[in-house]
């Protein structure tokens, strides 16, 4: 599924500050290169649906299973380290008198190497652990492809043997001198050391989609139900955004029928957060992951485009309103060859003046409503294009009621059915006593 960086910034997938990300709140890998890992597969949505539901078999799989702890960071930085340490050539006898050598003169170079064979024989023993535990019953051709590739170099007598060593290493146990050059020697110079990367490999992806397992289970997320339909359909009940701390649920359904959600309502009402939270959901659904609701029943889509956070660039002399036209040309251009796309545009055409932002916003409603192999949910402060709009049956009007009491707003973030012709701005300038500064000037 398309995603550009301005959507995955837009609906918080990613951060400038990582801790109020979706990739933070997916984030229980155990390693850093897991957590590379998990990055790049929250960052290739899909559109395949064989994909979409290979990987939720693979989730489902891995939920119920911890890794075994015998694979620490501190292990798989060790390894790597390893890798790229200059050591002195290690014999290729452990018998030999160049082995007696090595040890006694090159002695900083030998504990290294003892050192790092030592986690090396427990990474095999803990992959041997992982396959153990993640191969019966395997239901994701993904995850089997890994695991067969796994077992064939855990089955080589050279990692069985290895294997064997980090099982008494774990457990306690010492390695011999010999052992210590034997497999230094095999898996620093010789073609071991493919096999051990490749085993590595295998563990980081494991250990990235261990995460997104643990996630749905932490956060108690629901796995959706995908439609193969060459129509676009986005149903959920109860669904929220997933990183706030007391969020409310909405309820949803668009398809190619009613395609077009218009959204108004006051400032702080609550529409850049439903919208973010459609946007969360569907992306998360197309991971194969759970999403943040009690249900949710979807086609797969082609793309993600969102225009939420726009912003000036002084630097190529781009205005606000320039980059708010420049988004929705991209817009239009990606969903006229009839392929399936979510657009999530909030409060379009802040940038230029009321008048022609009604004028602006009425054409752009106009020209997107035709399309109906996408979905487009629309937030706008201009209440007033909404009546003219109501001839189109292809758009529902949805709107979050505030209530006024005194100089008091209440926002209950409840979606009601219509439009809303709320206008508080000056009511929040006067509660927060902003009037009476200006007035005090």
């Amino acid at each position: 599924m398309h995603v550009d960086d301005k959507t995955l910034y837009d609906l918080g997938i990613i951060s400038r500050y990582e801790q109020h990300s979706v990739l933070h709140f997916l984030d229980f890998t155990t390693t850093s290169g897991g957590k590379d890992w998990l990055r790049y597969f929250i960052k290739n949505p899909m559109s395949d649906l064989k994909q979409i539901l290979d990987r939720q078999a693979l989730l489902r799989h891995l939920a119920d299973k911890i890794l075994p702890p015998v694979i620490s960071n501190g292990t798989m930085m060790v390894m790597d380290k390893y890798y790229y340490t200059p050591i002195t050539n290690i014999p290729a006898s452990a018998s030999g008198f160049d082995a007696v050598l090595f040890r006694w003169l090159s002695r900083p170079d030998y504990v290294q190497v003892r050192y790092s064979i030592g986690h090396l024989a427990r990474f095999v023993y803990g992959m041997k652990k992982v396959h153990e535990l993640y191969s019966p019953d395997c239901p994701s051709v993904e995850l089997c492809e890994i695991l067969g590739k796994t077992e064939e170099i855990l089955n080589t007598t050279f990692f069985q043997q290895l294997a064997k060593v980090g099982a008494r290493v774990e457990n306690g146990g010492r390695m011999t001198g010999r052992e210590v050059i034997k497999f230094g020697h095999q898996l620093y110079q010789y073609t071991e050391k493919s096999g051990m990367k490749r085993l590595e490999e295998a563990f980081l992806k494991i250990d990235a989609w261990s995460s997104m397992a643990r996630a749905v289970r932490e956060h108690q997320l629901a796995f959706p139900e995908f439609i193969d339909s060459q129509e676009p359909v986005l149903e959920a009940r109860d669904l929220y955004h997933p990183l706030l701390e007391t969020p409310v649920a909405y309820d949803l359904q668009l398809d190619n029928k009613e395609n077009f959600l218009f959204l108004t309502g006051a400032n702080m009402a609550g529409k850049s957060t439903f919208i973010r939270a459609v946007g969360i959901g569907l992306y998360l659904a197309a991971l194969g992951m759970g999403v943040p609701a009690t249900s949710m029943k979807c086609s797969t889509f082609d793309g993600l485009l969102s225009n939420i956070e726009v912003t000036d660039n002084t630097l190529n002399g781009e205005s606000y309103f320039f980059n708010e036209v420049q988004r929705v040309k991209t817009i239009v251009e990606k969903i006229q060859d009839g392929t399936k796309w979510l657009i999530l545009i909030d409060e379009l055409f802040k940038g230029t003046n009321i008048v022609d932002a009604m004028k602006c916003s009425t054409t752009v409603v106009e020209g997107l409503r035709k399309v109906d192999r996408s979905i487009f949910i629309l937030s706008t402060h201009l209440y007033e294009i909404g009546d003219p709009l109501r001839k189109h049956h292809n758009i529902q009007f949805r709107y979050f009621e505030t209530e006024v009491t005194g100089e008091n707003l209440i926002f209950n973030y409840q979606l009601r059915e219509g439009i809303s012709n709320d206008r508080l701005g000056y009511l929040i300038l006067q509660r927060e006593k902003v009037t009476d500064l200006l007035n005090n000037l």
